[in-house]
């Protein structure tokens, strides 16, 4: 009974380990990603997950014509840096943050509605190590109210 007990204990926290990482990252990007989005106003949605060195992931986001944008990606310090990149729907790059320092935003504006893809990577380390660097990164996307353009 006590080995049923205990197996049902640990398949539970290895099922749940991923809610308590994604729960830890979305606090992450409350906390230390929105600010960056100032003084966009946040569209309420918070696109965070683990990552480590070399891994990627994509993010598929309908954007519309005419309003401004702003795009944020942010990484926990104890990884390297996070490159994103902006693309259209043929894959083509309309942005890419290693042009810019690995900048943490993008402001834009879309002359035509589309939905594009913000693809991201975490960056391998410079030095060598035992292990593999993973933490926290966030995507997140505002938009100028516009009541904010006329303060």
């Amino acid at each position: 009974m006590k080995r049923i007990l205990i197996a049902t204990i640990l398949l539970s926290f290895i099922a749940l380990s991923p809610v308590v990482s994604n729960a830890q990252c979305k606090s992450f990007a409350k906390k230390i990603c929105k600010s960056i989005l100032e003084p966009y106003v946040h569209d309420g949605i918070y696109n965070a997950t683990v990552l480590s060195e070399g891994e990627t992931a994509e993010l598929f986001k309908t954007f519309y014509s005419g309003q401004e944008y702003r795009i944020a990606v942010c990484g926990a310090e104890d990884i390297p840096n996070v490159e994103f990149q902006v693309l259209d729907a043929e894959r083509n790059v309309l942005y890419s943050n290693t042009d810019n320092d690995y900048s943490k935003t993008w402001d834009f504006k879309l002359e035509a509605s589309q939905q594009l893809i913000i693809a991201i990577q975490v960056q391998t380390a410079d030095e060598l190590s035992d292990e593999i660097a993973s933490g926290c990164v966030a995507v997140l996307i505002g938009f100028m109210n516009v009541e904010n353009q006329f303060e």
